[in-house]
């Protein structure tokens, strides 16, 4: 295959060109629930899940960004049956992580407003690579930590409290126009994810020259990031107008010069 593409077909066909164990990470955000017209595209969810399953490097990672609608006064619980699935077929639910939308679009009804959306990261055994984000640690030095232990009584641990710290598994973006990226014609595309999410994600997960695949590669924000961080990419994409869009983007990046 070529590295550094993206596919105009449907993921599944640009997958069976792929080797077993052949990626070092997934990040994507699949057409979920029908929210979104993508040119009349079937989502074959469990084909896709299993094919990915294959493809993906023993100790490697999908990061599935997903939601669910309302409908018939319900949400439809479709999140919790894709990580359930595929856990069956033979992943980890590693992490249950949240994309929170510091502007979500408000929304009527008696709900509050839906601020957020799942980043499961599923793993094919324990990760490899693991770069976490940090944050200044508020204490520092040693410290007696409460445990509660199995009959109830308190424990005491002593830990050393370092000047940094892993940050929580919540992520928290603004978005929007000009906000979840700078690149104007991305916007053409009616379901961008931050690129600092796109980052953020990658930065942990993978190392450079890594290859990071998106089967639902959209706008092109996975490409774009995994390119500034020095790894490798694939992309699959059912529409000819949003490959075009992503193309444009990633052109100006002359990706091929570097790998």
């Amino acid at each position: 295959m070529e590295i550094n593409t993206i596919y105009n077909e449907n993921c599944l066909e640009t997958m069976s060109k792929m080797p077993s164990n052949f990626v070092d990470m997934v990040l994507t955000s699949p057409p979920y629930d029908d929210l979104r017209e993508y040119e009349g595209y079937n989502f074959d969810f469990e084909t896709i899940a299993k094919e990915l399953f294959r493809i993906v490097k023993e100790n490697g990672v999908i990061i599935w960004v997903v939601g669910d609608k309302t409908e018939y006064g319900s949400e439809t619980g479709t999140s919790f049956k894709q990580a359930l699935f595929f856990k069956e077929i033979g992943f980890n639910i590693h992490d249950t992580m949240i994309y929170y939308k510091n502007n979500p679009m408000p929304t009527t009804g008696k709900r509050y407003h839906q601020h957020f959306e799942y980043m499961f990261a599923f793993s094919k055994g324990s990760p490899k690579t693991f770069n976490p984000l940090k944050e200044s640690t508020k204490y520092r030095g040693i410290a007696n930590m409460k445990n509660r232990g199995k009959n109830g009584t308190l424990e005491y641990d002593k830990i050393e409290r370092t000047e940094e710290k892993k940050i929580g598994n919540v992520f928290c973006y603004s978005i929007g126009g000009g906000i979840s990226t700078k690149d104007k014609i991305a916007y053409q595309h009616p379901a961008i994810f931050p690129e600092q999410l796109a980052y953020d994600q990658i930065y942990t997960w993978t190392d450079e020259d890594d290859l990071v695949y998106d089967c639902f590669m959209g706008s092109g924000t996975t490409a774009k990031i995994a390119h500034q961080l020095k790894r490798n990419w694939l992309g699959s994409e059912i529409s000819k107008e949003y490959v075009n869009i992503a193309q444009e983007r990633i052109n100006q990046y002359t990706i091929r010069s570097l790998f």
